[in-house]
């Protein structure tokens, strides 16, 4: 049962994931992305790790994803209309990223059936909250700071790209305050 979930999930993971960049419509790829998320988080849960499951559905699928959606719709994006034809470097390049991508996962699936058991089983220490926290705050301190100040320099730079400038002008404004 636990393999026919798992099977489930991965399945419904990667078709979402490629309607994520497949649609042109960005609602569509936003709405495909939150069942990606979500679908990782089921596949979390069957790794044994509910709260990072649970931390996957609250801050990605919850915050992140409305975020993405809150700038798309704010600035208005519309459907993608690009000419089909003079893309050939590009799906040549799509495709040879392709056969790199799907032989490391070959070699992968390889070296981990050729290894058979690994050599250091985790231990509870390691999954667990308080080892987490210990990582994260301590190793992984800076890291993890400059990630949310990605996060607050995107959303500012979002907003200033979408503020609509006015008809007149704001420097004819300014001058006749003086």
């Amino acid at each position: 049962m636990e393999m026919a979930v798992f099977i489930l999930f991965a399945a419904l993971a990667v078709g979402s994931s490629l309607v994520v960049i497949a649609h042109k419509s960005p609602v569509y790829s936003t709405m495909s992305l939150v069942v990606t998320l979500f679908s990782v988080a089921v596949l979390f849960v069957l790794l044994g790790a509910p709260f990072i499951a649970t931390l996957q559905i609250l801050i990605y699928a919850g915050a992140i994803v409305v975020l993405f959606l809150f700038v798309v719709m704010l600035l208005n994006v519309t459907r993608e209309e690009m000419p089909q034809s003079g893309h050939t470097l590009q799906k040549i390049g799509a495709v040879l990223g392709g056969i790199v991508f799907a032989s490391m996962v070959a070699l992968l699936f390889w070296r981990a059936n050729a290894a058979g058991a690994p050599e250091k089983p985790l231990s509870a220490g390691l999954v667990s909250l308080p080892g987490l926290a210990r990582e994260l705050f301590t190793t992984n301190l800076l890291p993890f700071e400059i990630v949310g100040l990605l996060l607050l320099v995107a959303v500012i730079g979002a907003t200033v790209v979408a503020r609509k400038p006015d008809a007149a002008g704001d420097a004819g404004d300014a001058e006749g305050e003086i």
